[in-house]
């Protein structure tokens, strides 16, 4: 009897911690979700096409800087209970704010756009027009903004990231060679300018600045507590080691087809990707694997980064930003902004033509706030934070240190985008 009693409450034990823990995780899995977006897949998918297997060691090495980089934004927006956008403006100005929030909305534009060409792209496969499925994915995206709360949000959208996994499929079909990834993660080419680059573009897409706006927004609108810091630390740890899992699962599937061949192909677009691979696992294979992956990426994706450029504005704004409370006259502004911006990005995909300039400025835009918004971060951790929560030692000399790496990346990453 006494057996039994002691078993129950360890079971209830046990449930609660499951239950607690289940409280706390979203914003950290769904942002790193998220950062594996359409245009991410296909760099991924270029870099093991390209360079096969010497590009996987370059994203284990980006697993601690993605990950210390979100941490901040944790302890940041639980002990302050204010978004990014309001601290810089707190601490900084309202001019920083509102270069920061503008450059973060044109950024945000830029990668929902990129988004709805992912979406169109896999539409496509199936013989779907745009004029269907970038329509159809604006007003899903809104619907699910207009529900009035943020948990039900995060759970579609980590829904939407869980479709990412099907790659896992074309793996198993392809036989990556051990001994080459074995021998690939030792070859380390930083003598071929080209290699460099697209480790500075991995660099690039790995670390975005509205994922910093969105994680720290996310967990003041979830209501967090400072007791809850460690759990949506390993939150963020297990997103983080998703998101990486992902980029190297794509470098691999590309490394052991098109690279191991020499096939020399462009992996620039969604039917690129898919051509490429449906030489070894059929053209039906092909489809459905990547166009889930990719279409689930770029979901997940959009509503962060809309939810991003939305608040980071509202913020600086000083207007109410809250997805836990129903479309009312006090919030109009923040719902009307989501739905805009939505709207106004997919329209572009649908009538504009020139594209390719847009991705062009867009990088550059991302590359100049990378070093800008790593700077504020690391800044704002200094100076928002009671000394109890800041980084004390070996850790903040390593967060900086690596910070300090990306923000050269970012830097580097201007010449390139600009064709110089």
């Amino acid at each position: 009897m006494d057996n039994q009693i002691v078993m129950d409450d360890s079971k209830r034990s046990w449930l609660k911690q499951i239950k607690n823990w289940m409280m706390v995780v979203g914003p950290g899995l769904i942002v790193m979700l998220a950062d594996t977006d359409a245009g991410y897949l296909i760099t991924a998918a270029q870099s093991g096409a390209s360079y096969g297997y010497a590009m996987v060691l370059p994203q284990i090495l980006l697993i601690p800087i993605l990950f210390m980089v979100q941490e901040i934004t944790v302890r940041l927006g639980i002990i302050t209970k204010k978004g990014h956008g309001e601290l810089i403006r707190e601490y900084f100005g309202k001019k920083w704010a509102y270069l920061s929030s503008i450059t973060l909305m044109v950024s945000s534009v830029g990668a929902l756009i990129t988004e709805f060409i992912g979406i169109a792209g896999v539409g496509e496969l199936f013989g779907i027009s745009k004029w269907f499925t970038v329509p159809a994915s604006t007003a899903v995206l809104i619907m699910i903004a207009f529900m009035g709360s943020y948990r039900r949000v995060e759970k579609i959208g980590i829904m939407f990231g869980i479709f990412e996994l099907t790659f896992i499929i074309g793996i198993f079909m392809v036989h990556p060679n051990m001994g080459s990834l074995m021998e690939g993660i030792q070859t380390i080419p930083l003598h071929d300018s080209s290699y460099v680059y697209l480790i500075a573009a991995n660099v690039g897409s790995v670390i975005m600045p509205w994922m910093i706006f969105y994680q720290q927004s996310a967990v003041v609108d979830k209501r967090l507590t400072p007791s809850m810091i460690k759990k949506e630390q390993t939150d963020t740890f297990v997103g983080t080691f998703i998101t990486q899992g992902i980029m190297i699962g794509f470098v691999m599937l590309f490394a052991a087809t098109v690279f191991k061949d020499h096939l020399h192909a462009n992996e620039e677009t969604v039917g690129d990707l898919v051509n490429s691979l449906a030489n070894y696992i059929g053209m039906g294979a092909s489809k459905a694997i990547l166009g889930s992956s990719i279409l689930g990426g770029a979901l997940v994706a959009a509503i962060v980064v809309v939810l991003a450029g939305t608040w980071g504005m509202t913020e600086v704004l000083n207007w109410k930003h809250s997805l836990n409370e129903r479309l009312n006259r006090s919030n109009w502004g923040f719902y009307s902004m989501y739905a805009g911006t939505l709207i106004f990005s997919a329209a572009l995909v649908l009538f504009n033509q020139n594209l390719v300039s847009i991705a062009i400025s867009v990088e550059v835009v991302n590359a100049l706030m990378i070093p800008v918004v790593l700077g504020f971060l690391l800044l704002l951790e200094a100076r928002a934070l009671p000394k109890k929560y800041r980084m004390k030692g070996i850790y903040r000399f390593t967060v900086i240190s690596l910070s300090l790496v990306v923000m050269a990346f970012g830097v580097y990453m201007i010449g390139p985008a600009l064709g110089m």
